[in-house]
């Protein structure tokens, strides 16, 4: 007696039918429960990287337009030696480069030692405030394709128990929709983790490109306050 046991798996043509018909009108929220209990916490990464990624592109814009109006109208108003004017300038904007600037006129009169240092320290904080919200952007990119790949395994170990129990209960050949589940459930987290992931990492790159670029920009135009201020 053989010690090992052929299984074949058959599938007639009306099975095979049936599975794609049934595919073929599912909707997303079927696919998601098949896709199993790995599924929630993907769907817990798509919804904050989603979230942190609509969250900082409005940010990032909004506080980082293109500061050349700003600048000018500072110009105007040192030149002029309206002070205050300035000042209210950077009150009235909501910017980045109008918080660095109004703090650096707190200090107008100082030495430029304390002016550049209070405008630096400001900066940081600045550029702080636009990276909150990307380490955890680059978790969701990095956790939700082992996310995935762990569903897939969950589901390739349920489809073979469920081969397994088939077997031994029927003692035939064995269905493809005895699998059906198993293998769902493997493929639909494999891309479900594999899409977030994917957008997220990019997005991601490009979040931190805008900072970089804003960043370059905040430090250009500082030097600039400082050079009009000691001319």
């Amino acid at each position: 007696m053989n010690n090992f046991i052929l299984l074949q798996v058959t599938v007639t043509g009306d099975t095979l039918n049936n599975v794609l018909a049934g595919s073929q009108s599912m909707s997303l929220w079927d696919l998601t429960l098949k896709g199993g209990p790995v599924m929630i916490p993907i769907a817990i990464c798509s919804i904050i990287a989603f979230y942190i990624i609509i969250e900082r592109f409005i940010a990032i814009r909004k506080i980082n337009p293109d500061p050349s109006s700003f600048m000018n109208t500072i110009k105007e108003y040192l030149k002029s030696n309206n002070l205050e004017g300035a000042k209210a300038l950077c009150s009235s904007t909501v910017t980045s480069i109008a918080r660095i600037i109004g703090k650096g006129l707190t200090k107008f009169g100082k030495p430029a030692g304390d002016i550049e240092k209070t405008m630096e320290n400001t900066a940081s904080v600045e550029i702080a405030s636009m990276e909150r919200g990307l380490s955890a952007l680059a978790t969701c990119a990095s956790a939700a394709p082992m996310l995935g790949i762990l569903g897939t395994v969950t589901g390739l170990v349920r489809a073979f128990y469920d081969m397994k129990t088939e077997y031994d209960r029927t003692h035939a050949n064995i269905d493809i929709g005895v699998l059906s589940q198993g293998m769902y459930e493997a493929m639909i987290t494999t891309v479900a983790g594999l899409i977030i992931g994917i957008i997220a990492l990019i997005c991601y790159n490009i979040l931190s490109a805008m900072i970089k670029k804003a960043a370059h920009n905040l430090e250009v135009h500082s030097n600039e306050f400082i050079d009009i201020i000691h001319s």
